[in-house]
C-alpha cells in the first residue's frame, strides 16, 4: 500500500490533505508552520496530530528502506522466491520484515551451520519430506573426517538443522508471539530485599501479560535492572509445541520423521524459540509502556509550560533550605535582578526576626507585589514564615508556591552561568523560581524536560524518542504563544519554528550590535537566516513597538497585503489595527459573507478568522485565557486537615493510576483514578490536565506518614 494511502486510512483524513502534509513535509516545513499558516491545504488540523502522523511517516518510510534492504539482501543470495516477496511486502512492522530476513541473515557459528559444514542438509530434508524412514539412508552420511561417527550422530545433527528451520520460521514466530502476548504471564519474583520497600508488591507476583499496567512493566524493569526483581514470561510450553510441530507435520508423514521432528521442533522451542520470543515480548511491552510514558509526559508538560504568565509584578523569589538558608532575589516586572540575599528562617539556625527585617526591607525598597516560594527543601516552613509575615505588613503581598523541580539543573549549567556570571548557583535558582511565576514559560524551557519532574519512569525511557516528544511540546508551545524577538534568549528563540540555537545566538548577537528590531524584514540581514528560515520563523516572532502594528500580530508577512486588503474592504486601516471599533469586524464579515470575504482577499476562511482575531487584538497571548494561578496570604498544615474536609487545589502531575494535587500543605494529595469521577475514563488524563484548579474531599489522612487521599467525585455528590 502507497504510504500515503496508509497513513489516510489510519488517520481518517482526505487523500489530498494527507498528500499536502507530505508534500510540505518533505519540502522542509516545520510543524508549527504548517499547523498556523497552511490550514487550507491540511484541513487545518492541529500541530499534535500533524506530529502524530509525521512520527508515523518516518516510522512507514524507514519499514519501506527496510523491505528494500532485505529483498535485495535475499535477491543477492540468489534465494528470493514470489512467495518470500509477498511476504515482504504485506509485512506491517519492522518485527515481521526481520523475522523474514532471519533465515537469509549471516550468523555466527550455530549447531545448525556446523551440521550443514558437515554435510547433513540433504538429511534433514528427507525427514522433512516425511516420505520415508531416515534411519536406512543416514549411514550414508557418516565421515569420520567431519565428525559423523555414527547414523546418531548424522540423526543428531540433521535435528540441529531442523530445530534452526522451525526456530527461522516467520509465520511461526509471528504465532508463537502473538500467544505469548494474549495469553502469556509475567511472573516476578523478589531477589533482593529494597530497604524503602519499592518493590514489596512484587515480591510474588503473576499477571496475565494482557492486564498488565504500564507502570507495572517499568516498575518491573527498574526493579530488574537494580537487582532486586527477577522476571520471565511464562507460556504453556506444551501449547507452544504442539504449534510448531504442526507447522511442519504432514498428515500419513512417515512415523520416524514425524518422531524425529517432533524431538526437533522442541529442541528449538527450549534452546531458540522461547528466550527469543520472551525478549521480543518484553521489548514489545517495555517500547508500548515507554510510549505511555512519554504520552503521559507529554500530556503533563504542556499545561505545565502554558500556565498563565503573573504578569506586571516585581516578584520576591524564595529557594528554602535548612543549613545553608533560604536563597532570596527580587526580579523587576521584566525578570530583572534588582537584589538578593540569603536569610535563615528555619532550622538550624531560627533566625526568623532577622529574616523578616530582610524580607520586609527588600519589599519596601522594591515594592515587592509578590511572593514565589518553591516547593523543594523546607519549603513547608519557609512557606509559615512567610504567611506570618505577610499578617505584619500593610502592603497587599500575596505568595505562590511554584513547583522548583528542574531549578538546581538549570542554576549549575551553562546557560545560568552565561546569563548570572556574577552570582553563585544558589541564587541562580532563587532567581529561576522569582521568573517562574512571572513567564513559566521563558524560564521553563531553559531546563531539559525530564529534570521538570512531572512524568513516570522518564529516565529509563529511550531519551532520542523522549527528547524528540518533549522537544516537540517545547517547540508547539513556544510557537503558539509567540516570541518577543527584542526581549527573548537565545534559549527561547532556539525553538522558534524554523530557527536553531546557531541561529538564536546570531540573533541576540545581532540584536546587541544593531539595536532592537524594528521590523521582521530586518531577520533577513542576520547571519545564516535565509529565505527559507525567514519563512518559518517571521509569523511567530513579535515587535511590540516595530513599524508596523502587524509584527506584533500572528499575521504572517505573506499575507500582510491580504489583512490590509480585509481592512480596507470594510472600510478600516492599519491604525484601527487593536481600536475597540474593530471589534465589530467579525460580525461584519459574517453578513459580507465569509466565504465571498475570503475569496476577495485572496484567502481561506480559516486563515482569514485567524488574521481577524489577530487585528483584533495585537500582541494577544493565548495564555490570558487560563485558569490563572492562586495566589494566597495565608496558610494550611496537615494537622488543620481532617477527613471529610473540602479543599481547593492544584492538580500537579498526573499518572496511570491517579493525579497528585497540591492543596497548598506540603505535601500533595493522591486522587486514585476510582476517586476521579463516577463515570468509566480508561485513564486519569481523561479528565485531569497539570495545572487545573480542582475541589476534593479529604477521604484518607495518614498525618503520621503525610499520606493524604482525596476524592473529586464525592464532592460532586455532596453537591447533588
Amino acid at each position: 500500500m502507497e504510504i500515503s494511502q496508509q497513513l489516510t486510512e489510519e488517520f481518517k483524513l482526505r487523500p489530498d490533505h494527507v498528500e499536502n502534509i507530505l508534500k510540505l513535509l518533505d519540502d522542509g516545513n516545520t510543524i508549527p508552520f504548517i499547523a498556523r499558516y497552511r490550514k487550507e491545504m491540511t484541513g487545518a488540523i492541529d500541530d499534535q496530530v500533524l506530529r502524530a502522523l509525521n512520527d508515523r511517516y518516518e516510522y512507514l518510510k524507514n519499514l519501506l528502506k527496510r523491505k528494500e534492504e532485505v529483498a535485495a539482501a535475499i535477491t543477492e543470495q540468489q534465494k528470493m522466491t514470489e512467495e518470500i516477496q509477498t511476504a515482504i511486502n504485506a509485512a506491517q512492522t519492522m518485527t515481521e520484515i526481520e523475522d523474514i530476513y532471519r533465515p537469509y541473515k549471516q550468523k555466527k557459528k550455530t549447531r545448525a551451520s556446523v551440521a550443514i559444514e558437515k554435510g547433513l542438509q540433504p538429511l534433514a530434508d528427507l525427514i522433512l519430506a516425511q516420505e520415508t524412514s531416515p534411519y536406512p539412508l543416514a549411514s550414508g552420511y557418516i565421515d569420520e573426517e567431519k565428525g559423523v561417527l555414527t547414523v546418531e550422530d548424522a540423526i543428531a545433527g540433521a535435528k540441529d538443522i531442523i530445530a534452526e528451520i522451525v526456530s527461522d520460521n516467520a509465520e511461526l514466530r509471528k504465532k508463537l508471539r502473538s500467544l505469548m502476548e494474549n495469553h502469556g504471564e509475567m511472573q516476578v519474583k523478589m531477589v533482593k530485599d529494597d530497604e524503602k520497600g519499592t518493590y514489596a508488591m512484587y515480591a510474588d507476583y503473576n499477571e496475565l501479560i494482557p492486564e498488565i499496567k504500564n507502570h507495572r512493566i517499568l516498575a518491573i524493569n527498574r526493579g530488574e535492572k537494580e537487582e532486586c526483581l527477577r522476571a520471565k514470561i511464562y507460556f504453556n510450553p506444551d501449547i507452544a509445541k504442539r504449534v510448531c510441530c504442526a507447522k511442519f507435520l504432514k498428515s500419513g508423514g512417515n512415523a520416524d520423521c514425524v518422531k524425529l521432528i517432533e524431538e526437533a521442533a522442541d529442541d528449538g522451542y527450549d534452546r531458540l524459540i522461547q528466550p527469543s520470543i520472551e525478549r521480543e515480548v518484553r521489548a514489545i511491552l517495555t517500547d508500548r509502556a515507554g510510549e505511555q510514558a512519554i504520552k503521559m509526559f507529554e500530556v503533563n508538560l504542556r499545561p505545565l509550560l502554558m500556565q498563565p504568565p503573573v504578569k506586571g509584578k516585581v516578584t520576591l523569589g524564595l529557594d528554602p533550605g535548612y543549613r545553608t538558608g533560604c536563597k532570596v532575589a527580587v526580579v523587576d516586572e521584566t525578570g530583572k535582578v534588582l537584589d538578593t540575599s540569603v536569610i535563615y528562617p528555619v532550622p538550624p539556625k531560627n533566625d526568623i526576626d532577622g529574616a523578616k527585617r530582610i524580607v520586609k526591607a527588600l519589599i519596601d525598597k522594591h515594592n515587592v507585589d509578590i511572593i514565589s516560594i518553591g516547593n523543594g527543601t523546607a519549603s513547608k516552613e519557609t512557606e509559615i514564615f512567610v504567611a506570618e509575615l505577610l499578617k505584619e505588613i500593610t502592603r497587599p503581598v500575596s505568595y505562590a508556591v511554584v513547583n522548583e523541580a528542574g531549578a538546581s539543573v538549570y542554576s549549575a549549567s551553562p546557560l545560568a552561568v552565561e546569563e548570572f556570571p556574577d552570582y553563585d548557583l544558589t541564587l541562580r535558582s532563587a532567581i529561576s523560581i522569582a521568573r517562574r511565576l512571572q513567564d513559566p514559560l521563558s524560564e521553563l524551557i531553559k531546563i531539559d524536560p525530564k529534570s521538570i519532574g512531572v512524568g513516570q519512569y522518564q529516565h529509563d525511557m529511550d531519551k532520542k524518542r523522549l527528547d524528540a516528544v518533549l522537544g516537540g511540546v517545547l517547540e508547539d508551545c513556544v510557537n503558539s504563544v509567540g516570541v518577543d524577538l527584542n526581549t527573548a534568549s537565545f534559549s527561547l528563540l532556539k525553538y522558534v519554528a524554523g530557527l536553531n540555537s546557531g541561529i538564536a545566538k546570531n540573533i541576540v548577537s545581532y540584536r546587541e550590535q544593531n539595536g532592537k528590531f524594528s521590523a521582521r524584514g530586518e531577520l533577513l540581514k542576520v547571519s545564516k537566516l535565509g529565505p527559507k528560515a525567514y519563512e518559518q520563523c517571521a509569523g511567530f516572532l513579535r515587535i511590540p513597538e516595530g513599524k508596523n502594528i502587524l509584527d506584533n500580530t500572528a499575521v504572517h508577512p505573506e499575507s500582510y497585503g491580504k489583512a490590509e486588503k480585509l481592512l480596507a474592504l470594510f472600510g478600516y486601516t492599519d491604525e484601527d489595527v487593536g481600536a475597540r471599533k474593530l471589534s465589530e469586524l467579525p460580525e461584519k464579515v459574517k453578513r459580507y459573507g465569509e466565504d465571498k470575504a475570503a475569496a476577495e482577499c485572496g484567502l481561506d476562511k480559516a486563515t482569514m478568522n485567524d488574521i481577524i482575531n489577530e487585528l483584533i487584538k495585537p500582541g494577544r497571548d493565548i495564555r490570558d485565557s487560563l485558569p490563572q494561578r492562586q495566589l494566597r496570604r495565608d496558610i494550611l498544615g496537615i494537622e488543620d486537615l481532617e477527613v471529610g474536609m473540602e479543599v481547593d487545589g492544584t492538580v500537579r502531575n498526573v499518572i496511570d493510576f491517579g493525579a497528585f494535587v497540591d492543596i497548598g500543605v506540603h505535601q500533595d494529595g493522591l486522587v486514585h483514578i476510582s476517586e476521579i469521577t463516577d463515570r468509566y475514563i480508561k485513564h486519569p488524563s481523561d479528565v485531569l490536565k497539570v495545572g487545573q484548579q480542582v475541589k476534593a474531599v479529604i477521604i484518607t489522612l495518614d498525618k503520621g506518614k503525610q499520606r493524604i487521599g482525596l476524592s473529586l467525585k464525592q464532592v460532586k455528590k455532596r453537591a447533588n
